[in-house]
């Protein structure tokens, strides 16, 4: 699961790399699976575009949303890898995170379904130690999980 900054979740998804694609790309798919439940997401920015921003927002209990992750992408192959980083925000503008990283999602077919890896690269051991004690593995795969089940939905309709 880890190197010395490097965290990673895998899941096989059962449906097609075009319904896990639609679920990342369409910002209302998206919503519904980017944080754990019963946490709500608004996507605020969702330009899947090198250079192109990223950035959601998050509210527990129906209050206030607050900031959830800014970030700017840096690499887009459709149904295939989405690469982003919090250390940029739209534009390649830096940015000072509360934790920075970079995210490597790779999606590959595995029989009839998508092998969907999920990767965090941290700039140190200290940071990637404090994303895993922060509950890495939890978070990001009930995330996926929910993916999962989106991914699933979608697939029937399509």
């Amino acid at each position: 699961m880890t190197s010395n900054n490097q965290l990673s979740v895998s899941r096989l998804i059962n449906a097609p790399r075009s319904a896990v694609w639609q679920a990342w790309a369409n910002p209302k798919n998206f919503e519904q699976w980017w944080i754990p439940a019963p946490i709500v997401c608004r996507v605020e920015k969702m330009d899947l575009n090198p250079g192109g921003g990223f950035e959601t927002l998050m509210s527990e209990d129906g209050g206030e949303f607050k900031p959830h992750v800014e970030g700017c992408f840096l690499d887009i192959v459709p149904q295939e890898r989405i690469v982003f980083t919090t250390a940029l925000k739209e534009g390649w503008e830096p940015a000072e995170p509360w934790l920075t990283l970079t995210s490597i999602i790779t999606m590959e077919d595995e029989g009839s379904g998508t092998r969907y890896i999920a990767r965090a690269l941290h700039k140190n051991p200290e940071d990637s130690r404090k994303h895993e004690e922060m509950g890495f593995e939890e978070g990001w795969g009930s995330t996926i999980d929910q993916l999962a089940k989106l991914a699933e939905k979608l697939r029937s309709n399509q």
